[in-house]
């Protein structure tokens, strides 16, 4: 069997699809060694995993973020711009070392990279190997009719529209300036030439992108090539978080699901009023905090916990509300529960543009809602079928799309 290295960058909301993708390429015997930072050392190797932590490329707490990469704290589309500069471009040069000494100590067959661990093909090229990018994210993978990747936009039709694509091209051209700079600089360290195609395409592999999702959340492009191929649900595996003491209490009401996710944890952007909105909605709410403690009171109506097995939530809940990741939401809609989505930041917005366009809820576009708007939204995705019924499409394609087993399947036709 084939020595594989999977690259995720070490984030929660990475993290747990690739722990299936790990548990499936070790059910079928290969040798994989997972390159992620040392937090999750004791997740990959419970599932049977050898891993590397980062070492050149400097290892970081996902919730303290600034403390490592200043500026990263930024609200909004500055935050985004200082991720990308700093966590992930700015540590290309020291995950293709890492990567580059992994190879030599054990020798390599095929590099399986997060699309957002952006040393993978970089290490690739330096060793010569094949490498195949996997999306944990939302697909931005650049066509002609995406017309700006990661913005929220989706293609536009008419006259109107081509002239608003053509400017938001424009306005990327010049904003992708200092990427590209940056791009350069880590390139240059490690001996390695200009990129001599678009940017927005350095993420991925020329060989295989398997992209997590379906093409419902990915606006329906027509134009993609054929190196990349939706997967469906990547599956949680291990790491699973005990069920509450109150779990058994949640009585005959009907359940809305409420997360704060698991970067952008402060629960006043939507906890609080998403609490405030269904304290009198005749409803129970499960409301996960992501680790922190609730810096106000929960209304009779709210269980609260750190953390809730995401599985067994859905299982119960009619409604999600949540703050926009992209494996939480497909990992709802894979239920064919619908959402409320307030994505403020990062790929948050996106997220919530792909699930609002599929149809399967709604998009309050702001990370910072009122309680009104919060019950508003709530009140149409709870009282129109058409969001449950479209969710249920979107969990029918899902599944058909094969998961782990598929993204094997197509991962064991690269090696070598």
């Amino acid at each position: 069997m084939a020595h594989i290295v999977l690259s995720v960058m070490p984030f929660a909301g990475h993290v747990a699809p690739a722990s299936g993708l790990t548990a499936e390429l070790l059910a079928r015997g290969h040798h994989l060694t997972v390159y992620t930072g040392s937090r999750y050392r004791g997740r990959f190797e419970a599932l049977g995993a050898t891993v590397c932590t980062w070492q050149a490329a400097p290892d970081f707490d996902e919730h303290n973020l600034s403390a490592t990469f200043p500026g990263t704290d930024k609200p909004g589309r500055l935050a985004v711009r200082a991720d990308l500069e700093q966590i992930f471009i700015g540590t290309v040069n020291g995950q293709a070392r890492d990567l580059r000494r992994l190879h030599r100590e054990h020798p390599v067959d095929l590099l399986l990279g997060d699309v957002m661990a952006l040393g993978t093909g970089p290490a690739a090229e330096l060793l010569d190997l094949p490498w195949v990018t996997v999306s944990f994210v939302p697909l931005s993978y650049p066509t002609p009719s995406l017309p700006l990747p990661g913005m929220g936009f989706a293609p536009a039709h008419g006259r109107t529209g081509r002239l608003r694509d053509a400017a938001l091209g424009a306005m990327f051209a010049v904003l992708s300036r200092p990427l590209k700079r940056a791009t350069t600089t880590q390139r240059a360290g490690l001996g390695l030439p200009l990129y001599s195609t678009n940017i927005a395409l350095t993420p991925y592999s020329p060989l295989l992108n398997l992209a997590s999702g379906c093409p419902a959340l990915d606006y329906d492009r027509t134009d993609l090539p054929d190196t990349v191929r939706f997967v469906g649900r990547l599956p949680t595996v291990g790491g699973a978080h005990p069920l509450p003491d109150w779990w058994g209490e949640l009585g005959d009401r009907p359940v809305v699901l409420v997360t704060q996710g698991t970067l952008n944890i402060d629960a006043r952007q939507l906890l609080r009023p998403a609490l405030t909105a269904l304290a009198d909605a005749g409803v129970t709410v499960i409301a996960t905090t992501g680790g922190v403690p609730l810096p106000f009171r929960a209304p009779p109506n709210a269980r609260v916990a750190d953390f809730v097995p995401f599985d067994r939530a859905l299982a119960v809940a009619g409604v999600v509300i949540s703050n926009g990741g992209w494996g939480g939401m497909v990992e709802s809609l894979a239920q064919g529960v619908p959402m409320v989505i307030a994505g403020g930041d990062r790929d948050k917005p996106e997220v919530a543009a792909r699930m609002a366009h599929s149809g399967a809820g709604l998009n309050l576009h702001t990370g910072r809602p009122s309680a009104r708007a919060v019950a508003d939204a709530y009140s149409r995705v709870a009282g129109e079928a058409s969001f449950r019924s479209t969710a249920g499409r979107v969990a029918t394609d899902l599944a058909a799309l094969g998961g782990a087993p598929r993204a094997v399947d197509l991962i064991e036709q690269i090696l070598p």
